[in-house]
């Protein structure tokens, strides 16, 4: 679903850009229809940096560490040209190049579920997925919908990716989520009961309590996001204080989605902060994909990038 709406989205934001700029150009209105083009270009650029000064701004009584400028500057560049990649070619174009893997039990390797996050799909860990291909580690990597529903919509999904799992590798899975993904694991280990079945939870930008930005957007699961919100509440005094034990939190002072960073953090989880770092390149991060292979009992070196494209 989300792969056709971003399509859409796309294909009609570059049909007016285009329209708008050939009828300028046609009345002579050159420069104008250049920037219409700019505007095309750039203008998520200029969203994101909205999204970097409110961030800055909320992290005045956060304890996680202060971003300077440069590192702030730094992961806004990083994020606009991480972005196009996901949201304009991965995820509306590429989101089922890397399906998922269940080869049969040898040696009963350990498998993988991967959860996304908000307004995305699997396409967003095409990069890790090919990667992982190459080193023959299972995996299955969900699409949650509703786009837009509640996050309890979501244990549903992921409880049918481990059995998937659970089934090729008679072992328990690594779950691995970016985002509103975390939560979703939350809430398929809540209702489900799930503690002993899996092998440990990494979340990478999980808005564990909520994010300001969430404020700003009227659906479901976005208001479920917002600090306090009823649906944290309940779920947090649902859940055994023991749980996050199992839980390794990424983080970082530089997200532009989950802020203040704290916000992305367990009490008695193994919160790793990562410095000058971006939301959506937090799930690109090195550092983060070497501690999926560590918990995946992979000990050999990761293959290399070069030459693996974006997905």
């Amino acid at each position: 679903m989300l792969a056709h709406l971003l399509q859409f989205t796309i294909l009609a934001v570059v049909s007016i850009a285009v329209v708008c700029a050939a009828l300028l150009a046609l009345g002579g209105n050159i420069l104008w229809a250049l920037s219409a083009f700019a505007l095309l270009v750039v203008g998520h650029a200029v969203f994101l940096a909205f999204e970097f000064l409110l961030l800055a701004r909320a992290h005045r009584e956060d304890p996680a560490p202060v971003a300077s400028a440069s590192e702030l500057v730094g992961a806004w560049w990083g994020e606009v040209l991480v972005a196009p990649q996901v949201f304009c070619w991965q995820q509306p174009f590429r989101s089922q190049v890397q399906p998922d893997q269940l080869p049969a039990p040898v040696g009963r390797p350990v498998g993988i579920v991967f959860v996304h996050g908000f307004v995305c799909n699997r396409g967003l860990w095409n990069p890790w997925l090919r990667r992982l291909r190459l080193l023959g580690v299972p995996f299955v990597a969900v699409n949650l919908e509703p786009v837009f529903g509640s996050i309890d919509d979501y244990a549903p999904i992921v409880e049918q990716a481990v059995r998937r799992v659970e089934a090729a590798t008679a072992e328990r899975p690594l779950i691995v989520a970016h985002s509103m993904g975390g939560l979703a694991v939350r809430a398929w280990l809540d209702a489900w009961q799930a503690d002993a079945r899996v092998r440990h939870v990494i979340t990478i930008g999980t808005p564990h309590r909520g994010t300001l930005l969430a404020r700003f957007a009227p659906w479901p699961n976005a208001m479920q996001m917002r600090p306090d919100s009823r649906w944290h509440r309940a779920l947090a005094e649902r859940e055994p204080s023991a749980r996050f034990a199992n839980f390794t939190c990424f983080y970082s002072h530089c997200d532009n989605i989950v802020f203040p960073a704290s916000t992305a953090t367990l009490p008695g989880a193994d919160n790793r902060h990562v410095k000058g770092v971006a939301h959506v390149q937090l799930a690109r991060e090195e550092i983060v994909f070497r501690e999926v292979l560590r918990h995946a009992g992979i000990a050999t070196a990761s293959p290399p990038r070069a030459g693996s494209g974006t997905g």
